[in-house]
C-alpha cells in the first residue's frame, strides 16, 4: 500500500472511533441522571481501576498496554467532567460556602499589617484602604493571621509575592493553615532608598540595615560600598532602629515613606537595580465572602502521590476553558515528597465554568480548599 492508502484507512478508522466515543458520551450522561437522582458519587476509584486492568488486557502487547491505558483514562476523565457539567445545570453542585458582596466595608474598619510604622505593607494598606479606617501592627506574618483569625482586626494585609525575589512562603502556608480567605490585592512599586539620620551624608555610612530580600535587590548599589549589612526582619524596624540610635554612621534601606515617619533623610533614591520590582500584597479577611466583581480565584489542593494525578487536575481547567495564570508548590509537612499545589485562574466563583471545574477538583484532588475570589 502507498502512505495515500494507508491513510485513507486511518481515516476511515478515527471515524469510527469518533462515532463510538460519542455512544460512549451519550451513555455517560445516562449514568450522570442515575447518579444525579440517586445521589451516587461521579468518582469511582475501584471501577476506573478495574476497567482500565480489564482494557489493558484486551491488547498483545506492551506498547499497546500503555497506550490503552492513557487512552481509556483520558476517555474517562472526559466522562466524569460531563457529569460534572450536568450535576452543575441541574443544580446538584451545592451552594458554595461563600457569600457575594457588592462591594467591602472599608470605613472605620479595623485593618493589620505586618512590620512598623513605614513598612511597604502599610503603604499597601493605606492606597487599598485609604485613611478611613483604624489600623495597627504585629510582629509576625502569624500575629497578623492570629489578629483576623481571633476577631480583633477586620481585615489583614500581607506580602505574598515580589517580582524579583518570589513568592513568601510563609503566606502561602498560613492561607492552608488558617481559615482566613483572600478579598482583594494591591500591588506596590518597590522603590528603595538610602536612608540616614538627619545631616548624614553617603560618605558617613559605615552599616546598613534592611530585610534580606532588599540588601539582595540592591546588591547592585551596595557591591560599590564597602558596608557592613545586617539584615532585620523588616525594612520599617531597619528605619526604626537608625532613627533611635542616631548613628551618622548607620543607614537603612527602605521606602521613603518610612523616612517621613522616623524623620530620616533620604541619601540616595531607587537603589534597587531592577525599576520593574513590585510586591503584591493580599487582603485576607475570616469571612467567607467575594466582591461579585471578582475576577481572581485561589485555591489550593494536594494529588495522590502517583502518575500523572496533576495532569488530572489541571485538566479540570482545559476543559472549563479557564485561564490559570500562576501555579506554586509547598512542601507538606511531614509528609516527605509531597507537595500541595497553590493556584491562581481567572474567574469568580458564581460563573457556572468555575463552579464546574471546583466540583471536579473537590472530588479528585485531596484537601482543596478555596482561598478566595478577589
Amino acid at each position: 500500500m502507498d502512505l495515500l492508502e494507508l491513510r485513507e484507512k486511518i481515516d476511515t478508522i478515527d471515524a469510527q472511533i469518533v462515532e463510538l466515543y460519542e455512544r460512549r458520551m451519550e451513555i455517560s450522561r445516562q449514568v450522570a441522571e442515575y447518579k444525579i437522582n440517586t445521589g451516587k458519587k461521579v468518582l469511582d476509584r475501584q471501577r476506573e481501576q478495574e476497567k482500565l486492568a480489564k482494557v489493558k488486557n484486551l491488547t498483545h502487547n506492551a506498547f499497546n498496554r500503555r497506550g490503552v491505558e492513557e487512552l481509556f483514562e483520558q476517555i474517562m476523565s472526559m466522562s466524569r467532567k460531563l457529569q460534572y457539567q450536568l450535576l452543575t445545570q441541574k443544580g446538584s453542585l451545592g451552594k458554595l460556602p461563600f457569600i457575594g458582596v457588592d462591594a467591602l466595608e472599608t470605613n472605620h474598619t479595623r485593618v493589620v499589617f505586618q512590620g512598623a510604622e513605614g513598612a511597604y505593607s502599610q503603604e499597601a494598606m493605606m492606597r487599598y484602604f485609604g485613611d478611613r479606617i483604624n489600623s495597627f501592627h504585629v510582629d509576625s506574618f502569624r500575629d497578623a493571621m492570629n489578629a483576623i483569625d481571633e476577631g480583633s482586626a477586620d481585615f489583614a494585609v500581607l506580602p505574598i509575592e515580589n517580582s524579583t525575589a518570589g513568592i513568601v512562603n510563609e503566606i502561602y502556608d498560613l492561607l492552608q493553615e488558617y481559615e482566613n480567605y483572600i478579598v482583594g490585592e494591591q500591588i506596590i512599586k518597590i522603590e528603595h532608598c538610602l536612608l540616614g539620620v538627619k545631616g548624614a551624608s553617603i560618605e558617613d555610612i559605615r552599616t546598613v540595615y534592611s530585610h534580606p530580600q532588599s540588601l539582595m535587590q540592591s546588591a547592585k548599589y551596595l557591591a560599590q560600598k564597602d558596608w557592613q549589612q545586617i539584615s532585620m526582619q523588616n525594612n520599617a524596624f531597619a528605619a526604626r532602629k537608625v532613627a533611635q540610635e542616631g548613628d551618622r554612621t548607620q543607614a537603612a534601606i527602605a521606602g521613603e515613606h518610612a523616612a517621613g515617619i522616623y524623620g530620616l533623610e533620604v541619601l540616595q533614591r531607587q537603589i534597587n537595580h531592577s525599576d520593574t520590582n513590585s510586591t503584591r500584597f493580599i487582603i485576607v479577611t475570616n469571612q467567607k465572602i467575594f466582591q461579585k466583581d471578582a475576577k481572581k480565584v485561589s485555591i489550593c489542593f494536594e494529588v495522590p502521590h502517583e502518575s500523572g494525578s496533576l495532569y488530572h487536575m489541571l485538566s479540570h481547567f482545559i476543559y472549563n476553558n479557564l485561564n490559570m495564570t500562576k501555579i506554586e508548590s509547598r512542601p507538606i509537612e511531614d509528609r516527605n515528597w509531597e507537595y500541595r499545589f497553590f493556584i491562581d485562574f481567572e474567574g469568580n466563583l458564581a460563573d457556572s465554568a468555575v463552579k464546574n471545574a471546583l466540583r471536579g477538583l473537590r472530588e479528585e484532588a485531596r484537601n482543596m480548599k478555596i482561598l478566595g475570589n478577589y
